[in-house]
């Protein structure tokens, strides 16, 4: 199943983000703009879609956009900024590496120095020079440095626009020069319509469960529907569930995971992981909701009862520490994925509870 979703650059849409854009509109009818602004929230919900909608903006001046900073698809700037070829735009983008197909862990000072030159020269329209930084955690620290000489002398009528879901990976200098504009998780309602919008074809029961597992993020609600991560989660309920748990299902399970994780790093398959844990503790609570398949509800109520629920919240971060080193380290992912599943299963208990025995990978993770 393949979603139609545009790049940020030649989106037209923007789903929700009321509350950013109206900041954005009010600072650019003030004619009073930040040089540097911080943009940042989770993955997948419209942060670099928002920064190029700002950025046209910005190029075309405010008799080309509307009141919510769009313009159409036909305008020469949309089609200049979709096609890569505005003269007074630069993006700066997180590459792939050509060896391993995984998206670069830095960003180098040449890349830097070769995005924010363009902002010293004089605007060939006679407006704004804009330069757009999507993924500006992974700026490493000489590409930070050489950022900060240009957001401490900036030059007249240029706008540095950076975007990032962990932007307490930024130095803090970088951070204290930046107008900072925090987006918000979309409601359930306007990621359940850009899905419907986006992938006409799936099931209304479908696209409500991906909604509920998606946690206000379109990108991830789409990557989900396209590496098909609900049946992965209905799968992994029942692996979980069983007793023993069958370690080659897991392993199975934890190859299919790793592949839907490959295009953007781990933080998919630990999004469905950590969900599932939340999902098993509401349950034990009593305060599950509807289910998201038939059968799930008596199926973590199971689960849930297996091992203590303050069990359960203690596996959350265990997980989550295995999954940062799986990216900060560049580790094998269905190995790491792996480790996680079987952590999970119940029995795990039971064998780090054996004299000298341990969960597989549960010594990775203990804090």
């Amino acid at each position: 199943m393949t979603a139609s979703v545009p790049a940020p650059r030649d989106n037209p849409e923007l789903y929700g983000q009321d509350a950013a854009l109206g900041v954005l509109g009010r600072a650019l009818a003030s004619g009073r703009l930040a040089h540097g602004w911080l943009l940042t929230g989770p993955p997948g919900i419209g942060k670099a879609t928002l920064a190029f909608r700002f950025a046209r903006a910005l190029l075309a001046g405010p008799d080309a956009i509307d009141a919510r900073l769009s313009m159409p698809a036909d305008h020469p700037v949309f089609r200049q900024v979709a096609q890569g070829a505005h003269p007074d735009l630069r993006v700066l983008e997180v590459e792939r590496d050509p060896r391993t197909g995984r998206m670069r862990s830095e960003t180098t000072v040449d890349a830097v120095r070769a995005a924010t030159a363009s902002l010293q020269m004089t605007a060939s329209a006679g407006g704004y020079r804009v330069a757009v930084i999507d993924g500006a955690e992974t700026l490493n620290r000489n590409a930070a440095n050489a950022l900060l000489k240009t957001l401490e002398e900036p030059p007249a009528r240029s706008v540095l626009l950076l975007v990032s879901h962990r932007p307490g990976a930024l130095a803090a200098t970088i951070r204290s020069r930046c107008a900072k504009l925090r987006l918000s998780p979309l409601a359930d309602d306007v990621v359940e319509r850009a899905l419907a919008h986006l992938m006409p074809d799936l099931k209304p029961e479908d696209r409500h469960a991906l909604t509920v597992l998606a946690r206000g993020s379109i990108g991830r609600a789409v990557a989900m529907a396209e590496g098909n991560q609900l049946g992965a989660y209905q799968r992994l309920v029942a692996a979980l569930g069983a007793a023993p748990a069958d370690h080659l299902v897991l392993d199975e399970l934890s190859s299919e995971l790793a592949r839907a994780a490959e295009p953007g790093g781990i933080t998919g398959a630990l999004a469905l992981l950590q969900e599932l844990l939340g999902r098993v503790i509401a349950a034990g609570l009593g305060r599950l909701g509807p289910p998201l398949f038939p059968d799930e509800a008596r199926q973590l109520a199971d689960l849930a009862a297996r091992r203590p629920l303050d069990r359960w919240a203690g596996l959350w971060d265990k997980v989550a520490r295995l999954a940062a080193a799986v990216d900060g380290l560049n580790l094998e992912r269905s190995h790491a994925l792996m480790q996680m599943l079987t952590l999970l299963a119940p029995d795990a208990d039971r064998a780090d509870r054996a004299p000298g025995g341990g969960a597989l990978g549960a010594n990775h993770v203990r804090g």
